[in-house]
């Protein structure tokens, strides 16, 4: 029986954890001790072979450097973004610390909160090495149905998109501009993450399954999205740092959307939706915002 360590006890890392623990035995750690089943130390769960990394995208790098040691584990990220500052996706962050066959990539449509109800859902592994996909694919739950892919592009790209479109759809339902702006938005979120997806090589079908059309559906159509409830705030007016204070959680498509305009400007590349969902979190009124995004 496979033993798992989960590294990050917040409300992904936890869920992950309750859904492993129906097959195998499981393991959670996090910077802070918590009063959780089997929580240990961070040194017992590197010597585990099998680790689920539930940390941030914007956390993810100094983590590494402080504390990885690598000692052949097998890796499954389960966090979704680009760097802020660096415009760097999680597999080149993680690729200085573990070998390319040693990693793999969680996808698909996952709200925390219906995990922990062992409600049904379905989820993709991502892996060049397709032996692993297959590995971590047998570890889920009978609740979640696994399917998996070699391409970590598509699920890098699409996993991080989606939270900046998740923004941008909470916006659309805070000004009250209705169902017919809400799809067009996201059915238009979905043509720009693509397009952006093929800058980097991202196989199309990814986008229109569970890793792309899949996840940002669910994400940008509910409060229960970090996300979506960013865009509610921005649309009544509130400071990125008031709604990051209110939040009192991470939402992912804060740091995503610097980091695509970042990578928007070094490449040149229109991204009119993210672009806008940048100067909404840098202050842009967001009535002038929708005059400019239905402009160009």
């Amino acid at each position: 029986m496979n033993k798992i360590g989960v590294i990050g006890a917040g409300k992904w890392g936890s869920a992950l954890a309750f859904a492993f623990s129906e097959k195998k035995e499981v393991f959670i750690t996090s910077r802070t001790s918590r009063d959780l089943k089997n929580f240990v130390s961070l040194d017992v769960i590197l010597e585990l072979e099998y680790l689920v990394i539930a940390i941030p995208a914007q956390q993810i790098a100094l983590w590494l450097e402080e504390n990885f040691v690598y000692s052949g584990q097998k890796i499954l990220v389960a966090a979704k973004g680009i760097e802020a500052s660096s415009g760097r996706f999680l597999n080149d962050i993680y690729s200085k610390y573990v070998p390319d066959e040693n990693i793999a990539f969680l996808s698909g449509p996952s709200f925390a909160t219906e995990v922990m109800q062992s409600l049904p859902t379905a989820l993709v592994v991502n892996s060049h090495n397709e032996k692993l996909s297959a590995q971590f694919a047998s570890f889920f739950p009978s609740f979640i149905k696994i399917y998996t892919s070699t391409d970590v592009m598509g699920a890098e790209v699409a996993g991080a998109y989606k939270n900046v479109i998740a923004i941008a759809a909470g916006v659309c339902e805070g000004l009250k501009l209705g169902k017919n702006a809400a799809a067009s938005l996201i059915s238009r979120g979905l043509v720009e993450m693509q397009r952006f997806g093929k800058v980097y090589g991202a196989k199309e079908e990814s986008f229109v399954g569970l890793s792309g059309a899949g996840d940002l559906f669910l994400t940008a159509s509910s409060t229960m999205s970090r996300n979506f409830r960013v865009g509610l705030g921005l649309a009544e007016g509130k400071t990125q740092e008031e709604i990051v204070t209110e939040l009192g959680e991470v939402a992912e498509g804060i740091g995503t959307a610097y980091a695509l305009h970042k990578i928007a400007k070094e490449k040149d590349l229109y991204l009119p939706i993210a672009r806008e969902v940048y100067a909404l979190l840098e202050g842009k009124n967001p009535h002038v915002s929708l005059r400019d995004l239905i402009a160009n």
